[in-house]
């Protein structure tokens, strides 16, 4: 199934500027088919001329027959179907199963910007270089085309819209996940975002960091704190690093448990 999608989100909520919308226009700056199908629908609809007849020009560029193929999938949203069949183009079969992984392993159907943004192997020293000479467009496709210490480092940029895109890159792994959950340095937005991904959540180390993290929003911990195990419950309820609220709760469970066994 779709997880978060930051990205789009943000396009959903009309909250990208005009250069960063031209360049998801020409289709350079989504990292998967799913992400890069809904913002085109949204910017055909842009009130910027220019940026409409761009996202038109692009999907013009699809393969009909790779378009056919992807909407074809099980967890393709249903509005996205509908925008492509007011468009004439239709799925080839809709299958009875959803494919196992969802659409987060998907690639673009169309790269438009396939440039190499680093190198996996070089350094944190070089990345922070590379990075200061970025402006804000590249430094947004590095945070979802980029390295791994690319996303180490833009997860906590000041705006929120990178820190959260880094969420939106296909190249996560499961520690990077978890290595940021355990991060006090990051915006309260990227712990909601991995607080909502529920295969995320599949993760113990995942579930424990964002409950032991001090910056996870009292509500998100509160609600996470009850897939903890006795002996992660008993250190949450002593540990003073954490909202108040969340040890008062964690030591009454502690207590009733306790309780309970006698």
């Amino acid at each position: 199934m779709i997880g978060p999608t930051p990205l789009l989100d943000f396009f959903k909520r009309g909250e990208v500027d005009r250069d960063v919308r031209m360049e998801a226009a020409q289709g350079a700056l989504a990292p998967r088919a799913y992400e890069q199908l809904a913002i085109l629908a949204l910017l055909v609809e842009d009130p910027d001329a220019e940026v409409r007849a761009t996202a038109e020009a692009t999907l013009s560029k699809i393969p009909e027959s790779a378009l056919k193929s992807f909407l074809a999938r099980a967890d393709v949203p249903i509005d996205l179907r509908e925008f492509f069949a007011d468009r004439g183009v239709f799925p080839d079969e809709i299958p009875q199963l959803e494919i196992e992984g969802g659409l987060d392993v998907e690639e673009p159907l169309l790269d438009t910007d396939a440039s190499l943004l680093g190198d996996e192997g070089e350094d944190r020293e070089t990345s922070i270089q590379k990075l200061a000479t970025m402006g804000f467009s590249e430094r947004l496709k590095a945070a979802v085309k980029g390295t791994r210490e690319m996303r180490a480092i833009l997860v906590r940029d000041a705006n929120k819209m990178i820190s959260s895109a880094v969420l939106s890159s296909p190249k996560l792994s499961e520690p990077e996940i978890e290595s940021f959950a355990r991060m006090t340095n990051v915006s309260d937005d990227v712990l909601r975002i991995i607080a909502s991904n529920r295969a995320w959540l599949k993760s113990y180390g995942i579930v424990v960091a964002l409950t032991r993290n001090p910056k996870t929003p009292v509500g998100v911990s509160l609600n996470l704190m009850a897939r903890l195990n006795d002996r992660d419950l008993a250190k949450l309820s002593v540990d003073r690093n954490v909202p108040e609220p969340l040890r008062i709760s964690a030591r009454k469970k502690v207590v009733a448990k306790a309780s309970g066994k006698n």
